[in-house]
């Protein structure tokens, strides 16, 4: 069981919403995907000693599991609730968040970084273009289709279509890992957040999400960890191309959702051109 104190676990439950029985914005099926790539199956009868919310669950899974875990796991939640911050338009509560990444470090058992984070503004503010596509690693005959979502994209921010730009970005987003992968097979099947089948073997390519393509890459050293971090967050919007998850998280993306998207995209690309050192 993790070593969470009554006190810590407060702080959690305040930033995460929990007291409504939700965490974040999650609906089942994404809180169910964010902890497969824990190889956790959250959803599990393991984790529902107190009930069936995701509140509930996550309570469960506090208690149940060792520091190292609890850790990791509450690091990238802390990602995701600074990604919705900004993608909302939300200030965040950085009274609470240093307390809960100090708590983070502590269950990690990590020193305290030396230096401050990189914050969600100082990644916003940070200059990206567009690298020439001929240097990102996709196939010669899909070189005309990302160039022409990349200004399908634009064109929509420009008509206010936001929702459609987000699309865009993420499928552009996609396509690039994709073809990095099928690029360098060896590199992308080893490593260790590489989805596994129920026989232990790596899935293929085409079985892959976003999100595990964007894990792998990152673990691969093609993604920088601050892509990561909001790459998510693109991947969480994107995920409303399904009309119920967006009426349960009850949210329409506006223009400053759509211009955090597209910076996201363009650090990303910049990243797997071998552009960001």
């Amino acid at each position: 069981m993790s070593s969470l104190t009554d006190i810590e676990k407060r702080y959690f439950e305040k930033l995460l919403g929990m007291q409504s029985g939700y965490v974040l914005d999650y609906s089942d099926a994404t809180f169910g995907e964010f902890f497969n790539r824990h190889k956790v199956n959250i959803h599990g009868q393991k984790y529902q000693t107190y009930g069936t919310s995701k509140a509930k669950k996550m309570r469960a899974f506090w208690e149940q599991e060792p520091d190292a875990l609890v850790g990791k796991v509450l690091e990238e939640l802390l990602e995701a609730y600074e990604a919705d911050c900004s993608l909302n338009n939300r200030d965040a509560d950085a009274p609470i968040l240093e307390k809960s990444r100090a708590i983070v470090v502590r269950l990690s058992g990590k020193p305290a970084p030396s230096k401050p984070m990189q914050t969600i503004d100082d990644f916003l503010h940070s200059e990206f273009s567009i690298p020439n596509i001929q240097k990102l690693p996709i196939e010669a005959m899909a070189m005309p289709i990302i160039e022409s979502r990349l200004s399908e994209a634009r064109a929509a921010m420009s008509a206010g279509a936001y929702l459609s730009t987000i699309f865009l970005c993420g499928s552009v987003l996609e396509a690039v890992l994709l073809g990095a992968a099928q690029k360098e097979p060896a590199r992308f099947n080893r490593a260790s957040a590489s989805p596994k089948a129920g026989d232990g073997s790596v899935k293929r390519f085409h079985e892959w999400s976003l999100a595990q393509f964007i894990d792998v890459a990152c673990e691969a050293g093609l993604l920088k960890p601050d892509v990561k971090k909001f790459s998510h967050g693109l991947r969480d919007f994107r995920n409303y191309i399904h009309p119920y998850e967006q009426m349960v998280s009850g949210f329409t993306p506006d223009q400053h959702t759509a211009k955090v998207c597209f910076q996201v995209l363009k650090a990303a690309l910049a990243s797997v051109a071998g552009e960001r050192k």
